[in-house]
Parts: structure tokens; sequence; C-alpha cells
């Protein structure tokens, strides 16, 4: 069931000494193209961890992703590859009915763009993120999410997953050995199935900083969050996604991780960036 997982939040260990509690925060960045400008990314990789940078496919040009590599090796910030359909004109926000092995060619492709960057940055790719319509789809789509996690296997399987919990990607990457990591959105509302909220409805997007906060520390802190039919869904996740278009998504940034350290929560990447080959 979609929301429902058992993973254990990133600071728990089994064995030995207790780790201290620890979060990872990522959010999308490297989405601008030619002259238009799409969130500050500069702003938001001073605070998040992990970075879903755009691979050309939804948004991003080679100059746009080569600065957002740049900037984010420069602070320590985790690279991942935010994958998508081939849809400029739609930003990735519509759902294609891709052949199987397209899809795959199509995610490798991706994979290697950025990876080209972040090479030349001095850092690494550490992870892949689907985006937009690509991100719901393979949360029930087997073929789709089967088929992005084989461009993982096939380019590096040493590369994690990042998706919704209880997806048929995160399934499809255990199945194939890869590390699969859950994260919850801070920005985005959610059913009671545990799946985002469409964004053609009005209150798909939570923007206030005291509702983001709350919602954060309760999913990090009590492994819940109230869905938009006021039941409670249960998550655990390893990262905590906001969007780098989401209207002040630089405040919100700073405000959840101001909240989580006060309270003793580590943010740190669940992927750290693999040394240069």
């Amino acid at each position: 069931m979609a929301g429902q997982q058992s993973a254990q939040p990133a600071g728990d260990q089994s064995a030995g000494p207790a780790a201290p509690p620890s979060v990872d925060l990522n959010a999308d960045v490297g989405e601008s193209f030619g002259r238009w400008t799409l969130g500050d990314d500069d702003g938001l990789l001073h605070l998040v961890t992990s970075a879903n940078i755009a691979c050309g496919f939804h948004a991003g040009d080679p100059p746009t992703l080569r600065r957002a590599c740049a900037l984010a090796a420069s602070r320590g910030v985790a690279i991942g590859a935010q994958v998508s359909y081939r849809d400029l004109a739609g930003f990735g926000r519509r759902f294609m009915d891709v052949d199987a092995r397209e899809l795959t060619d199509d995610v490798l492709y991706q994979l290697g763009a950025l990876e080209a960057f972040a090479r030349v940055a001095g850092s690494r790719i550490g992870y892949l993120k689907p985006h937009g319509a690509l991100y719901n789809a393979v949360v029930r789509h087997e073929a789709q999410a089967a088929a992005v996690v084989q461009a993982v296997v096939e380019y590096d399987p040493a590369l994690a997953v990042l998706g919704l919990p209880g997806s048929a990607l995160l399934a499809a990457a255990q199945d194939a050995g890869l590390r699969a990591v859950p994260e919850a959105f801070a920005d985005r509302a959610y059913t009671a199935a545990g799946t985002l909220v469409p964004r053609s409805r009005p209150d798909a997007v939570v923007t206030q900083v005291e509702a983001v906060v709350a919602r954060v520390l309760r999913m990090v802190t009590e492994h819940e969050l109230v869905a938009d039919d006021g039941s409670v869904v249960a998550v655990r996740p390893h990262s905590i996604c906001l969007h780098g278009d989401t209207p002040g998504a630089v405040g919100l940034a700073r405000a959840v991780r101001d909240a989580l350290t006060a309270l003793g929560i580590a943010v740190r990447p669940f992927a750290p960036a693999p040394a240069p080959a």
C-alpha cells in the first residue's frame, strides 16, 4: 500500500551504539532554460543536502546543468539525476505511454548527460529520482518502473533510487538489488493512499511556512502525516523533498532545516557523493 512501508529512519541502527537521528533534505534544481529562470538554485544549495538536478528532458540546458552541478559539488551537496519523460513543453508533467525499452534508453541518456557535468565539477551522480508525471506513473505503472530501474542497473548499480514509499519503483529497485530510498514531500498534499494530490487541485501545494515545518517535524519524529481527508498515513522518510518551484522555496528550506537542527536532528545526505572516477 502506498504510504505504508517498514524502512527505518536514516539514523536508526539495528546493532551497535545508537546513531543520532538524521534526515536528508532534497530539492529540484537546474530547471531553468535559456533566458527563462525557474527557482533559486544558489539559495537552495546553501540549505539542502541533496540536489535533484534536471537532465534536459523536462527542463535545464547544458549551461544550467553545469552550473547546478558545480554549485552542488562546491557545497558538498549530493547530486541526483532527476530524469523525466521527453517533455520540455509540458515540464515533464504529462504522462507519456512510452515503450519500456525506449524509456530505459531515455533514462540512460539523461544519466550520461548529467554525469558529464558532475565529473567536470569534481563529483559524481549518487542517485536517481524521477520527475513529475514519470514520478507519479512509476508509483503503480510496473512496466515503466521496471524500465527506469533497468537503466540504473545497466548504468551503475551503486546508484540509489529515490521515490515514494510503497511504489512500484522502489519495489523494483529492491528486487534488482539497488538501494531504495523512501522520501516524503514537505510542500505537497497527500491522499489517504499515501500518494500525492494531483497538481490540478488548488490544495495540491502547501506554501505556508508554519504548516510545512509542522508537517516535516511530524513526518520525521512521529513517522506520520495527515492526508487530505484527515486520515493519518504512516511514513518513515529517509529524505524530505522541497520543490524548487514552490513559492518561497528558499525560505521554506531554511525554516525546515532550522527546525530540524533545533530538535537535534542531523541534516545530511542519504547518498554522499562518490569520489570521481
